[in-house]
């Protein structure tokens, strides 16, 4: 199972203007247990089943490994461990979505539910936690319908070093699978 999603580079300025009104726009919605999250349409290049994963020595615990995907190596993360969530058997919905954040990675997560349009009048920031807490890499809290999605800057999901790391391991990876 390959779906293909067409993409065009977007830039975001979260500083600049309202908070939600520049994160209007399509999301691909997933669950993670209980809460489901979103993704700019535009970072997302496709969506995977679920593959064999050539495990890295030395990555951290999230850190799955790397999968040949048409002959690229792509790292491979599972955000459920990314997140501090429990580990969890794969299903047949356990899926991989490849993203763009300066370079393709995979993140794993439980299930894909849909693409929806939010509006960025239906955007609020994201909660002030504790100090302690970051949450740069949360656009906003969606609200549709009787739910809300948490929005996610993919991008900032991953520090640059976690980013470096990735890198490093794709690159470390064997040629052959």
């Amino acid at each position: 199972m390959s779906t293909a999603v067409a993409s065009k580079p977007r830039s975001l300025s979260r500083d600049s203007q309202a908070p939600g009104s520049d994160n209007a726009g399509k999301y691909l919605t997933f669950r993670l247990a209980k809460e489901e999250y979103g993704v700019e349409i535009l970072k997302v290049r496709e969506i995977i089943g679920m593959q064999n994963i050539t495990a890295v020595p030395c990555m951290p615990h999230y850190m799955k490994g790397v999968i040949n995907l048409r002959g690229k190596v792509i790292p491979v993360l599972d955000l459920r461990l990314k997140f501090g969530l429990d580990e969890i058997d794969h299903t047949e919905e356990t899926c991989t979505i490849v993203v763009d954040v300066g370079q393709e990675i995979g993140i794993i997560v439980d299930t894909v539910s849909e693409v929806l349009d939010i509006a960025g009048e239906n955007i609020e920031p994201p909660p002030s936690l504790a100090g302690s807490i970051d949450t740069d890499f949360i656009l906003g809290m969606g609200k549709v319908n009787d739910s809300v999605k948490i929005l996610l800057d993919i991008s900032r999901v991953l520090s640059v070093g976690e980013l470096a790391n990735l890198t490093s391991a794709a690159q470390a990876a064997p040629d052959t699978f």
